[in-house]
C-alpha cells in the first residue's frame, strides 16, 4: 500500500512560502538600488543648480562661465588666503594668464567702476535735492561716505580735480599740526575724519580742537566729512594723518 503523498493544500503552503522567502531576500536588494538612484538624482539636481548659480553670478559681473569657475578655484588657494574679499575681475586680472586676458578684466572693471560711480553721483544729486527741498535752512549733514558734516554745507560728496584730502583722527595731535598748516598755508582741502560712526558732534568737536576757521568751512575752501570707509577704499599705506591727491587716476600721498 503507498503512503500517502503531500495534500493538494500542503503543497500550495510551500510553494508560497517559498515565494514570500525569494521576495523577503530581493527587497533589501531593490531598496538599495532605488536609494542609489535617489542619490544620482539628487547629485544631477544639486550639479544643475550650482551651474544655474555660476551662470547668474558670471553675468552679474560680465563674465563667462568659465571665468567664475576659475575665479572660485583661485579663492581657494593662496589669493583667497592673502585676500579673502578679493572681488572677481580684480582677482582675475592678478592671476591672469596672458597680457590680452589681463587687459580684459581691467576694461571690464573700470566699466563696472564707472557704473557704480555714477549711481552714487546720481544718488547723491537726489539726497541733494532732497535736503533743499525739505530742510533749505537746515545745515547739512551728508551720508557716510558723501559729503558730510558737522557745520558744512555739503557738495556731490567727490573730491574736486586737483584738491587735497586729508584723513584723520580723534585724539591725534600730529592730525591736528598737519591741518593747522595746510590751513595756514591757505591749502583748500576735504577732510575726512576717520572713525566718527556718522557723528556729526564728533566732527564739530574735532574741527574745534584743530583750530578750524569757521569761515574757510563756510567758504568750502575746506570741508569736513565723514570717513565712511573710504580710507581703507583707497589703498594708501601707511599711519594718520594722510594728505593724498588723486594723481593719473590714483591716490597718492603727498
Amino acid at each position: 500500500m503507498r503512503a500517502p503523498g503531500p495534500s493538494r493544500t500542503s503543497r500550495f503552503v510551500l510553494l508560497l512560502a517559498g515565494s514570500v522567502c525569494t521576495l523577503g531576500a530581493s527587497l533589501p536588494v531593490h531598496a538599495q538600488a532605488l536609494r542609489g538612484e535617489t542619490r544620482i538624482v539628487e547629485s544631477e539636481a544639486r550639479t544643475t543648480t550650482d551651474k544655474r548659480d555660476n551662470e547668474a553670478r558670471a553675468r552679474e559681473w560680465n563674465l563667462r562661465a568659465e571665468d567664475w569657475s576659475r575665479y572660485r578655484t583661485l579663492m581657494q588657494g593662496p589669493l583667497g588666503t592673502y585676500s579673502p574679499n578679493l572681488d572677481p575681475l580684480t582677482a582675475l586680472g592678478i592671476e591672469a594668464r596672458s597680457d590680452e586676458e589681463r587687459r580684459r578684466f581691467a576694461e571690464l572693471q573700470v566699466q563696472a567702476e564707472a557704473r557704480r560711480v555714477q549711481k552714487t553721483l546720481d544718488y547723491q544729486r537726489a539726497y541733494d535735492a532732497a535736503w533743499q527741498r525739505l530742510h533749505p535752512d537746515l545745515q547739512r549733514v551728508a551720508l557716510p561716505g558723501g559729503q558730510a558734516g558737522g557745520d558744512v554745507r555739503g557738495g556731490t560728496g567727490a573730491a574736486e580735480p586737483g584738491r587735497l584730502a586729508v584723513f584723520v583722527k580723534e585724539g591725534c595731535v600730529a592730525c591736528d599740526q598737519r591741518v593747522q598748516q595746510l590751513q595756514s598755508a591757505g591749502t583748500a582741502m576735504d577732510v575726512y575724519v576717520v572713525g566718527s560712526r556718522g557723528d556729526d558732534k564728533r566732527i564739530r568737536r574735532w574741527a574745534r580742537q584743530a583750530a578750524i576757521e569757521p569761515a574757510k568751512v563756510q567758504a568750502k575752501a575746506i570741508t569736513l566729512n565723514h570717513d565712511g570707509g573710504r580710507w581703507l577704499s583707497l589703498g594708501v599705506s601707511g599711519e594718520l594723518p594722510a594728505v593724498v591727491r588723486e594723481v593719473g587716476g590714483q591716490w597718492q600721498r603727498q
